[in-house]
């Protein structure tokens, strides 16, 4: 599979780069522009039913991104997982999209072309991007009284395939066709409303129209890549990595990593509960190994300074879970060398120790005995780094973050 997305820091340079960013804010202005997007009065036109631009210009480049994108996914070209999809924050996104429409209704604008407004010299665009930095001041100076609302009903990564429990090619297929219905109703109401003439409108409009809904249907019947799929493009690097034990990590190191305050360690034990109740490792957190794919969204929303060490009583369920965030574009994953019976070994007292069975290790049980189901409460789920002096190859390898942190709306 493709690096996606592309280094292109890394071909052309820090500022080399910049000349394609500035490209690319340019081309998308200048789009805006083109399709009226910097008139006040067309965009307001929207709401009278009067010119249906808006729609048809946003709607357009919605579903003809989403084909692309899905497609491309499809074909094994880019990874999905590393494309920015904004989390979902419920009610405080319905009251601000409340907020803002009343805004664009009353304004004329929404930020984005606003600012193609002001670029182009208009009073009201120019106006109102200074109402907007105002509004982002006032913002930031009063969220901290009402910031509980502001991040609740979170929901992450939350998509409509997600909300309606339906194949990702059929959620295209039905938002296309959905796109194409308001197109054709819009150019009825642009007729009522605005006195337009349907029939003076382009003819290629129906081609595009049929190119869309073929390239759906397409994406219909190629489907997604499953995780399987993932793995097998990228198992010969991977498979090569853990023969040569290049992602396993010593106790020693784990330690070191969990005392590291620049780091985000991510403990994820993935044994039976049974097993976790009786140890675990302090702040571990337990996900049954059928479970570690739900887990991938999350996984991406985490700062890129975070490390995920996967662990088991051995090495042979932490590797399965390994492999399926490695293939889920999961970045700075390692596994625990030996499991938690190695911790054990590592850093258990001589009483401990003597609970040691004849189980030899291999077969991915726990080969200490406990009296009691404490968890963490035992003394070497939290061992003093200052008492041990452990020699080991030190593994982690901080890898930049490749999904993007952030997004937003033009």
């Amino acid at each position: 599979m493709p690096p996606f997305p592309l280094p292109l820091t890394d071909l052309l340079g820090h500022y080399g780069s910049y000349i394609i960013y500035l490209i690319i804010g340019f081309s998308f202005g200048y789009v805006l522009e083109i399709a009226g997007f910097g008139n006040s009065k067309k965009l307001a036109a929207q709401f009278y039913f009067k010119d249906m631009t808006v729609l048809k210009v946003m709607f357009s480049a919605i579903v003809v991104a989403m084909v692309l994108i899905f497609a491309a996914s499809a074909m094994g070209l880019l990874d999905y997982n590393l494309i920015w999809v904004n989390p979902t924050y419920l009610w405080p996104g319905i009251i601000g999209g409340l907020i803002m429409g009343v805004g664009f209704i009353v304004g004329g604008f929404c930020p984005g072309t606003s600012l193609v407004a002001a670029a182009t010299a208009k009073l009201d665009g120019i106006f109102f991007v200074f109402g907007v930095i105002f509004g982002i001041f006032l913002f930031g100076e009063t969220v901290g009284s009402f910031d509980q609302f502001f991040n609740s009903s979170y929901m992450g990564r939350f998509t409509l395939p997600e909300l309606f429990g339906l194949p990702t090619g059929v959620v295209v297929v039905g938002v296309v066709a959905m796109a194409l219905f308001m197109f054709w109703g819009a150019e009825k109401l642009e007729g009522i409303y605005g006195d337009k003439d349907a029939p003076a409108a382009p003819k290629w409009r129906y081609a595009a129209a049929a190119t869309l809904f073929a390239g759906a249907i397409i994406v219909l019947f190629i489907g997604q890549p499953t995780t399987e799929d993932r793995w097998a493009g990228v198992a010969d690097e991977k498979i090569a990595a853990l023969e040569a034990r290049e992602v396993q990590i010593h106790p020693g190191e784990l330690l070191d990593l969990l005392h590291n305050r620049s780091l985000i360690v991510n403990m994820i034990d993935v044994r039976e509960e049974s097993d976790y109740n009786l140890f675990h490792i302090l702040d571990a957190k337990n996900v049954p190994l059928d479970e570690v794919p739900d887990m991938v969204p999350a996984l991406h929303f985490e700062p890129a300074n975070a490390v995920f060490v996967m662990m088991s009583n051995d090495e042979g369920a932490a590797t399965e879970a390994w492999k399926t965030l490695v293939a889920e574009s999961v970045p700075n994953v390692y596994i625990l060398e030996g499991g938690i019976n190695n911790w054990l070994t590592t850093f258990a007292d001589e009483d401990m120790q003597a609970q040691r069975l004849a189980t030899a290790p291999g077969n991915d049980t726990l080969i200490y005995a406990f009296d009691a189901a404490l968890g963490a409460r035992y003394t070497v789920a939290e061992p003093d780094p200052h008492q041990y002096e452990l020699e080991f190859i030190p593994k982690v390898k901080l890898e930049t973050k490749r999904a993007p942190t952030s997004g937003g709306c033009g």
